[in-house]
């Protein structure tokens, strides 16, 4: 009998170490939603990706990190520029954004807005897998929040519902709404636009009343799931600015994972950035953009090199101000690598 109660004794310590220890048990204690927010919807790339990493990372924790996203915004209650905001103090969980929303938080994130910066995909590869894509994720962990993985969302382009633009004349007085990002206000200003920042849920009702002429966003991820040519006719491929995406996640909540959990998110995150990339850099050639458009009865206008030419010199102003603004060792780093 003594022993049956030794060897009970013994086998309940050993199950409550194994249960402490093994990592299939461990930090599997967490709250029962863990919240992503994105500004989409859920159709087109972006709200695709934001869904598709969560049903990966709950199909391989088996269920310990169950994460839901919160599209178009429902999180920030209308203002896209307060999401980094929100998940520094924990409102949200996760966020699946743009680089430009974050940017009136984290300076060096206006980079990708330097009007003109980026002339191609390897341009902007080069930077993000380089050291001024290191200096970007150290500028945010600074600032509370871990970035995880980049993800991307394209070029922008510009639509408007007046006529086709060849030259900044073209823009002048035109009301084209822009995201609530002070470099975006410069830039247009620059052109002779006259910038209106609303909220993308806003900006669709005023585009219907016709109280703002255009806009600017990216094709595939923005323009096509939100049937651009239903306000506007006349679509400018200038691609004047590059938007990569970013994970991140509350540092608090990251902290709590487990190293298993840990690596577990972060490749599924690796793998649906993967295809997003495919996805976006195939649709957004200009040859699929084109046609799509057109077929929409879209009037596609490709600018030429020396067209873009004078937007730049235009813009150059506005260029040499954020250049103080962004960091000149950042911006210095990123030209360095695409020369």
């Amino acid at each position: 009998m003594k022993s049956l109660e030794k060897f009970i004794k013994y086998f309940t310590v050993v199950c409550v170490i194994y249960f402490f220890i093994n990592p299939a048990f461990s930090e599997t204690k967490y709250k029962n939603e863990f919240k992503l927010s994105v500004v989409v919807g859920p159709v087109g790339p972006w709200g695709e990706s934001a869904s598709k990493f969560a049903e990966l990372v709950k199909q391989r924790t088996d269920g310990r990190v169950n994460i839901k996203p919160y599209f178009n915004g429902q999180l920030f209650a209308g203002k896209q520029t307060n999401e980094f905001l929100l998940v520094k103090q924990g409102a949200a969980d996760f966020a699946l954004g743009s680089t430009i929303n974050w940017s009136t938080t984290i300076k060096e994130l206006n980079l990708f807005s330097l009007p003109f910066f980026f002339p191609d995909y390897d341009s902007l590869d080069s930077v993000k897998n380089g050291k001024p894509g290191k200096m970007i994720f150290s500028a945010i962990k600074k600032k509370g929040a871990v970035p995880l993985v980049w993800f991307e969302n394209g070029f922008r382009q510009l639509t408007n519902s007046k006529r086709n633009i060849n030259s900044p004349q073209d823009l002048n007085n035109m009301k084209i709404r822009v995201v609530g990002s002070p470099i975006f206000i410069d830039i247009f200003k620059s052109l002779g636009a006259n910038p209106v920042s609303l909220n993308w849920s806003e900006s669709i009702t005023a585009f219907q009343q016709n109280t703002v002429d255009g806009q600017e966003n990216p094709v595939v991820s923005v323009l096509m799931p939100y049937k651009i040519w239903q306000f506007h006719k006349y679509l400018t491929l200038w691609n004047y600015v590059i938007d990569p995406q970013i994970l991140i996640v509350n540092q608090n909540v990251w902290n709590k994972f487990s190293k298993q959990d840990k690596e577990i998110i972060i490749a599924a995150a690796v793998e649906v950035s993967v295809w997003q990339k495919k996805v976006l850099r195939e649709d957004n050639s200009v040859d699929f953009t084109s046609k799509f458009m057109t077929e929409n009865k879209m009037s596609v206008n490709l600018l030429t090199k020396n067209q873009i030419e004078s937007f730049k010199n235009q813009t150059k102003p506005v260029y040499d101000k954020w250049i103080k603004i962004i960091g000149s060792d950042l911006v210095k780093s990123a030209e360095s690598l695409m020369k």
